[in-house]
Formats: C-alpha cells, sequence, structure tokens
C-alpha cells in the first residue's frame, strides 16, 4: 500500500470512540497495519467492523492501567502485526468532577491510573519492540490540562501535565535508540468529554468551563481530523529526529517541522516550562 505510513504496524489505545476512532482511521488510509484497544468489549468490535475495510485491523480488549493486561495487548500487537512501530497512547478520561474534597477519592485515583499509567505502561512493554523497529515513535494525546489549570477537574489536570513530563523524560532515555517521543494537543473536541462535562452541570464543574464548554458545543470544536493528521505526521518517518515536544494540532506549524528539527534540538520550544519574572518584564525575583 502506499501512503505516509505503509509498512507500518501501530497500536491504538483508547481507540472504540471519539479521536482514538479518527486516528486509527488515519493510519489505516494513510497504509498502516493496526490493533486497536480500548476497554469496551462491543463497542471495539464495531470499530473494527467499521474500520475493517479500510485495511489490516486487529482489536483486543484491555484496561491500559492494569499492568498484566497491557503485556498481554502488546504481545497481542506485535503477534499479529510482526512486530510494532508506533504506539498511539490515546485512552483518557476526564474523571471525577467537582472540588478535590468532595469529589470521589477512588473516581479521583482511577482516572491518575488511566490517564498516567495507562500511557506509561504501554510505552514501558512496548519499549523493547519499538528499539527494534526502523525508527519508532510513540505518541502520546494530551489536553488542556498538560498547560492549563482545571479547577474541579483536578485529576485530569494532575495526570495530563504529569503524562506531559513523562513524555519529555522518556524521549531523554531513549534519544540514542533511535525512537521518537511527542504529544499531541489536539485542541477542543466534541467529543464524550464534552458531553460529560456539559451533563456535570456548572456546579460541578464551575460556570466558566461549563460556559466555555456549551460554546465549543454550538461551534462544532476542532475537527478530529486535525488531531488525526498530526498523529500520522509523528508516526511517519516524515519526524524523525523530532522527539520530546508537545504540538498544537490547531496553532504550531507542524506540517514541515522537520525543516527546523535542528533549531528544536537541545531547545525548550514546545515543552513545560518555568517562566521567571524577567521573562514578563519583571525586574524582581532573580538573585544578583
Amino acid at each position: 500500500m502506499s501512503g505516509r505510513l505503509a509498512g507500518r504496524t501501530a497500536l491504538v489505545t483508547g481507540a472504540s470512540q471519539g479521536l482514538g476512532v479518527e486516528i486509527a482511521r488515519a493510519y489505516l488510509q494513510e497504509g498502516a497495519r493496526i490493533v486497536i484497544c480500548a476497554r469496551s468489549e462491543d463497542k471495539l468490535r464495531a470499530t473494527e467492523t467499521e474500520l475493517a475495510p479500510l485495511g489490516e485491523v486487529h482489536a483486543h480488549a484491555a484496561d491500559v492501567a492494569s499492568p498484566d493486561a497491557v503485556e498481554a495487548l502488546v504481545a497481542f500487537a506485535v503477534d499479529r502485526l510482526g512486530g510494532l512501530d508506533v504506539l498511539v497512547n490515546n485512552a483518557g478520561v476526564y474523571g471525577p468532577k467537582g472540588a478535590i474534597d468532595e469529589v470521589d477519592w477512588a473516581e479521583w485515583a482511577k482516572a491518575i491510573e488511566i490517564n498516567l499509567m495507562g500511557s506509561v505502561l504501554p510505552a514501558r512493554f512496548a519499549l523493547p519492540h519499538l528499539r527494534r523497529a526502523d525508527h519508532g515513535k510513540v505518541v502520546q494525546l494530551s489536553g488542556g490540562g498538560a498547560t492549563s489549570p482545571m479547577p474541579f477537574l483536578s485529576a485530569y489536570a494532575a495526570s495530563k501535565a504529569a503524562v506531559i513530563r513523562f513524555v519529555e523524560t522518556l524521549a531523554g532515555e531513549v534519544a540514542g535508540d533511535g525512537i521518537d517521543v511527542n504529544a499531541i494537543a489536539p485542541g477542543a473536541l466534541n467529543t464524550r468529554m464534552l458531553d460529560e462535562v456539559i451533563e456535570a452541570g456548572p456546579e460541578a464543574v464551575g460556570e466558566g468551563f461549563y460556559a466555555k464548554a456549551v460554546q465549543q458545543r454550538d461551534s462544532g470544536g476542532t475537527p478530529l481530523t486535525r488531531g488525526a493528521e498530526l498523529a500520522v505526521y509523528l508516526g511517519s518517518r516524515q519526524s524523525d529526529g523530532i522527539t520530546g515536544r508537545l504540538l498544537s494540532a490547531v496553532w504550531d506549524p507542524w506540517e514541515d517541522l522537520e525543516r527546523h528539527a535542528a533549531d528544536l534540538d537541545g531547545s525548550d520550544i514546545y515543552t513545560l516550562r518555568r517562566i521567571i519574572p524577567s521573562e514578563r518584564g519583571q525586574s524582581w525575583g532573580e538573585r544578583a
């Protein structure tokens, strides 16, 4: 098959609905052979049937927060595909909505497990196979919680910030292994997660965030295809050498970012960092 991902194999988590399905579709259209994963067996099988006319796709239900389940998932992917070139970590949840001293603690901890452990574990088990690939890739989906506070969605915000620091850290660990590790901020998507926010109401998520969610719903939000296109770019050989970055699918000029790989190398462009007073025009806060 032709396409930017022709000959490549990929595992896509959280692929039974929303952005995960769109990424899986884009990967197949670009020539990849894929395994899709989600917790819901029924939804996953329906997605497999929907995508099958586009190319080779295999479904395997798994809880990405379970080490045993993820180990079995990666083994399944390698067995079916004959190896693994790309890991796309898309599985994620908002978690409980409300003040930290009022939300259910078990739900809060579970959200951390899904969002953070559900990203670390697939990477952990996929790495030996990605090292054997011809330039392996880890593509991590992020969200607004990675770069901005999100009152009343603390589990989501904390876990997403942690995921981005993990991406940057892992990129450093595997720098000599020919593996690129990057994250995607896909934009304001009209998916089930938006529906959850609107259903929870302003009492749970705050008046401001609720109003933004309603406005996003009514405006149509960011097309899912935009994040999927960036996921294809980061999974392809076109992006070789770009690593440790958080890229906005909407705002960043990523389509030919490889032209600026030398500028990115060793820089803090597209990374999380601490701002000091002088960078905001202030003269205080620095030792003489």
